[in-house]
């Protein structure tokens, strides 16, 4: 892998979000607010806290209020300083951070998250860039880095691709990449096999890939040539099963919580946790969540 830094990061976001219709079908999966912020937001956050400067969206139909999420606001703007709401004017400025630059590309047929990746292939060039599935939301340890500035400073030191892997449950192995791994550094094993969604009594590890990946240009080779599977979809599992025969692919079990916000019950727990740790709200929904529990029965 080049020993280049990170600076390009890319979001599939052309997924259909079936398992929230209604609320998908006129509006992106990734649109959906926590608390205040939409899901996109708290991913392009993340990245650009890694040090992350162009950020690549793969889009499909209905997609378009990501740009214009991430758009200057004219009107928007000039009314909230004709009204003096400053605080609030400054919070519409910030949806994109400083010095971040975004481009958009429309995947035409929804063909896995693999043929995603591959779309932004020109774009990336000859360099290691990030994957962030805005899908899962990523928090911190308290005081700790976000999680992709953990994956960064692992590469920096490892000069290797890096996944973000967490134990799930073994009856849940189905729904994951699942990894077999030796290991390797503190918190970080090299990952010798790959298996897609495998069943539990099949299941290498309980080892799961998340919505974090930090790659070497050369998975976009392996993409171009992997067999499309079901549906003619190139999954990038299949691409990562090739790239571990080239060079080391780390697995790191990163710092932090994933909220898996592409299920109602995970985006329910990141809404109350973000909502607790939120600065305007935070103590008044923490008593609501008291005297609700109250009656619930749930304290004594």
């Amino acid at each position: 892998m080049a020993h280049n830094r990170v600076r390009k990061a890319v979001f599939p976001v052309a997924g259909l979000g079936t398992r929230f219709l209604p609320a998908t079908k006129a509006q992106p999966k990734e649109m959906l607010p926590v608390v205040d912020r939409p899901l996109i937001q708290y991913a392009v956050e993340e990245a650009a806290a890694a040090g992350i400067t162009e950020m690549i969206f793969i889009t499909g139909r209905n997609k378009r209020s990501i740009e214009d999420h991430f758009d200057k606001a004219y009107e928007l703007e000039a009314e909230l300083a004709a009204k003096g709401k400053d605080k609030l004017l400054e919070t519409v400025k910030d949806s994109l951070p400083a010095g971040v630059n975004c481009v958009y590309i429309r995947q035409a047929e929804p063909l896995g998250l693999g043929h995603a990746v591959l779309c932004a292939r020109e774009v990336v060039g000859n360099e290691p860039f990030a994957i962030l599935l805005a899908d899962d939301l990523m928090q911190p340890a308290p005081g700790g880095d976000p999680v992709l500035k953990q994956m960064v400073d692992l590469h920096n030191r490892q000069h290797a691709s890096v996944l973000a892997v967490q134990e799930v449950p073994r009856e849940e192995t189905s729904a994951y990449g699942i990894v077999s791994s030796t290991p390797w550094a503190e918190r970080t094993s090299r990952i010798t096999g790959m298996v897609e969604k495998p069943k539990p009594e099949e299941a290498p590890s309980t080892l799961a890939v998340v919505g974090r990946y930090l790659l070497s240009p050369m998975i976009f080779d392996h993409l171009a040539n992997v067999k499309p599977g079901a549906g003619g979809e190139i999954q990038l599992t299949d691409a990562l099963a090739q790239l571990i025969h080239d060079q080391p692919v780390l697995a790191y079990a990163f710092e932090g919580r994933r909220y898996d916000c592409g299920s109602k019950i995970g985006y329910l727990e990141a809404t109350v946790e973000l909502g607790l740790q939120h600065p305007d709200v935070g103590a008044e929904f923490r008593t609501f969540l008291e005297q609700k529990a109250a009656e619930l029965g749930l304290v004594k």
